[in-house]
């Protein structure tokens, strides 16, 4: 259990695995105990707080005297900011927690595919009033581990799905997001969920152009990994931090390691050839080596059907690039067009961004990225 203290900071003590035990048991005694235990308090101040006396709160926490009133129960929970469910009693409010809870997993989990088939902004919408919930119930003191997970879960989404729509120069916003979602993952015990939340922060870091903060987090993803899949993911992601940073030592690690790891995991939307290919070049021109990415332009696998929208705009645009490198101007319009076609439909500015730097050499291209950045801004600001 956690609740907001008024710093806006979590009271981490309902979540310990001793505290988790003696509220799955609604064992009232071992509550107050702990509670005097966490605060430092003598029976006397705990009993001021409940607005009982030292012999009656003394008698409850040796079992001698047993609670069994709806309304004592109820006061009780309140005064120790807990849920009424963790005394045994259920209300409307948490019943309609609980179904918020089961519909919660359902909703992420169709952010997540509506933003990987290009739909970021429905992802967006899905997850604002889901993270304001859930956001909400846990303010009031009303949260347990599953919430917290599911907040976790759910803020993380929120940043990356936010990470697409949103122009560069705002972009912290999705790595704070990510951040807030990361600083409940790193306190519960859920390997899987913390290294998640790492990969996810670390590469909103990078978009943010915090590359030094980017590459720690997805070093700790990495290492901190328990499946080979979390390890690939988290390791071409470095390789996307290290080139942006201009680390050509870790670039170059990474894109090896992410080539053997691609072997040994399940294929992603994040791990395939397609995916390492294009982090591979664009590392390639950010670290100096501009002769080795026009050589391996042409290597590029097909995307294949796992391939999302957002894959396929990026590595058009990466591609523009270095075959403008190459002087194959037209090469570079047509793929740098096509970028704009898909970024325009997806509504990713960032992306368009990216053309209009690309554009230099290729002045109908940058104008009309401009003008499909403008609306795209205008729309935002709408």
């Amino acid at each position: 259990m956690a609740r907001i203290d008024l710093n806006g900071g979590i009271r981490w003590h309902w979540t310990t695995p001793r505290a988790q035990d003696i509220l799955r048991r609604r064992a009232l005694p071992e509550i107050l105990q702990l509670y005097r235990e966490i605060h430092s308090l003598p029976q006397q101040e705990l009993a001021d707080l409940l607005g009982y006396s030292t012999s009656y709160v003394s008698r409850i926490e040796t079992g001698s005297r047993t609670i069994t009133d709806v309304g004592a129960l109820r006061h009780i929970a309140d005064r120790l900011g807990l849920p009424p469910h963790c005394l045994g009693i259920t209300d409307d409010a948490d019943g309609d927690h609980q179904l918020v809870i089961q519909l919660a997993d359902s909703v992420l989990r169709l952010a997540e595919i509506a933003r990987q088939a290009g739909h970021a902004t429905t992802a967006v919408a899905e997850l604002w009033p889901l993270v304001a919930r859930l956001e909400a119930r846990t303010a009031d003191g009303h949260a347990d581990l599953d919430t917290l997970r599911l907040l976790a879960r759910a803020r993380v989404g929120l940043g990356v799905a936010l990470g697409h729509v949103l122009p560069e120069e705002r972009l912290a916003t999705a790595a704070r997001w990510t951040g807030k979602g990361l600083s409940i993952a790193r306190r519960l015990d859920d390997p899987a969920l913390h290294a998640h939340a790492l990969r996810h922060h670390g590469n909103e870091l990078r978009k943010s152009g915090l590359h030094l903060r980017a590459l720690d987090r997805l070093e700790q993803a990495r290492d901190t990994a328990r499946t080979t899949t979390e390890r690939a993911e988290a390791v071409v992601l470095l390789a996307r931090a290290a080139g942006a940073a201009g680390n050509a030592p870790v670039f170059d690690e990474a894109v090896e390691a992410s080539r053997e790891l691609l072997d040994q995991a399940a294929p992603t939307a994040l791990l395939s050839e397609f995916t390492i290919h294009e982090v591979r070049l664009r590392g390639l021109m950010s670290t100096g080596r501009i002769a080795e990415a026009v050589r391996q332009l042409d290597r590029a696998p097909a995307a294949g059907l796992g391939a999302t929208a957002q894959w396929r705009i990026i590595a058009a645009i990466t591609a523009g690039q270095v075959l403008l490198r190459r002087g194959d101007v037209a090469g570079a319009g047509e793929q740098l067009n096509a970028a704009i076609d898909g970024a325009t439909m997806h509504r990713l500015p960032h992306q368009l961004q990216r053309i209009v730097r690309a554009g230099g050499n290729v002045p109908d291209v940058q104008e009309r990225a401009n003008g499909a950045l403008d609306q795209l801004r205008a729309e935002i600001a709408a």
